[in-house]
């Protein structure tokens, strides 16, 4: 009896192991993955933070914004009219962190907003997993084909750069490969807030080593997301960036001139991870933006 009952213990100790192993199989799948996301999708529009922060992308220029070529006069930051692309930088492990996991169904929630279509929004990150790249693939978004470390040439097409919580030498060197009115006057950055690292760093360092990105400060109109008491720390210190022309066509000739590309030689805590130092992660098929 003692034998038999002793058995049926191991037995059912057995049906129990196999029965969280499957269980975590699936937690692990990229089916768990995508209904975790549909979650956080559900609880950004239940807690109306999306509500509010769709309100500040479409509105926040108070009618003020730049853009669609270099125009200028009246049109809202994000508001409708032009065919968006979409390029974000720096996302995370969203398959195993809630913040990223938030922070990718803003972006989504944020194409859905402005239309864009999947295909025309492309993300790099040298963090992402096999099964992360999985995700995104379901979900319809492109791979970008290697790390730009944040050059990305918006080519005359209004360009929403996502890059919520990057290192600020990605915004330096967004700012840098788009440097001209035309160019920037068709980009809006929703990142780190400008008027935030003006406000951390010494003056001359934001000048030595982040020069792009202390010279805009004059041209650039932000906004900063509404806060919420459940989402200080995933959109804590998250602006809405644009760059209305007739704010560019103001700056001093002397501003433009230099368009030497920053390499950080004298920076002595870069925040980015450069091309070649990815290690051994998963290196995407190429794709054209």
């Amino acid at each position: 009896m003692a034998a038999a009952a002793a058995g049926g213990w191991r037995a059912a100790s057995g049906r129990r192991r196999r029965r969280r192993e499957k269980e975590k199989e699936e937690e692990d799948s990229g089916t768990a993955v995508l209904r975790r996301l549909r979650d956080a999708r559900d609880e950004l529009l239940s807690s109306g933070f999306w509500a509010a922060s769709a309100g500040v992308c479409r509105a926040a220029a108070g009618g003020g914004g730049g853009g669609g070529g270099g125009g200028g006069g009246g049109r809202e930051p994000l508001g409708s009219g032009p065919a968006w692309r979409c390029v974000c930088y720096g996302l995370g492990r969203f398959a195993a962190c809630p913040t990223a996991r938030l922070q990718l169904a803003f972006l989504l929630l944020l194409l859905e907003m402005l239309a864009v279509p999947p295909s025309s929004c492309f993300l790099f990150d040298p963090a992402f997993s096999e099964l992360e790249l999985a995700a995104l693939e379901a979900l319809g978004l492109r791979l970008l084909p290697e790390n730009e470390e944040g050059k990305h040439s918006v080519n005359g097409s209004p360009t929403l750069f996502y890059m919520v919580h990057c290192g600020k030498a990605l915004y330096n060197n967004l700012l840098w490969r788009n440097w001209s009115v035309h160019a920037l006057s068709n980009m809006v950055i929703i990142g780190n807030s400008f008027k935030g690292i003006e406000e951390r760093l010494l003056s001359r360092i934001l000048e030595r080593d982040y020069s792009y990105i202390a010279k805009i400060l004059k041209g650039v109109e932000e906004v900063a997301l509404p806060a919420h008491p459940r989402y200080s720390d995933t959109f804590n210190d998250t602006s809405i960036h644009w760059f209305p022309a007739h704010k560019l066509e103001r700056l001093s000739a002397e501003v433009w001139e230099f368009v030497e590309e920053p390499t950080y030689e004298e920076c002595d805590d870069l925040e980015i991870i450069r091309k070649g130092e990815e290690g051994s992660q998963h290196d995407p098929a190429p794709v054209q933006p």
